[in-house]
């Protein structure tokens, strides 16, 4: 149990330095769209599914690799509160049109790119 904790804490880890990394790049548009989180929780689903798919195919996939992976790594690079709270504060902008169209690009974006990556493998 302890182990798994560790493998996971450190796949958090990276995952979470990742997407601090990613969120450094220049990518602000002036109506506030919030395209740095809609591409990191796009590549993060993307990468999940992938993983999720290739660990379905191959019965020998290490469990520990699968939690650092799934929970850790792509847990910690991925952010459901960041959309949260972004989506909040472009409604209190009163960016109606800008809020409600980064909720339907993310949930439809992010299971497609699930699908996508399921697909692939």
């Amino acid at each position: 149990m302890i182990i798994n904790c560790l493998v996971v804490g450190a796949g958090g880890a990276i995952g979470a330095v990742m997407r601090y990394l990613f969120c450094l790049l220049p990518l602000r548009p002036q109506n506030g769209f919030p395209v740095t989180t809609l591409a990191v929780n796009l590549s993060g689903a993307f990468c999940l599914g992938l993983i999720v798919a290739l660990a379905g195919r191959n019965v020998d996939f290490n469990p520990r690799l699968l939690l650092f992976l799934k929970i850790g790594l792509c847990g910690g690079f991925t952010t459901f509160s960041t959309f949260s709270t972004e989506t909040m504060s472009l409604l209190q902008e009163g960016k109606i049109i800008v809020a409600v169209s980064y909720m339907a690009l993310s949930v439809v974006l992010c299971v497609s790119a699930v699908a996508a990556a399921q697909a692939i493998v």
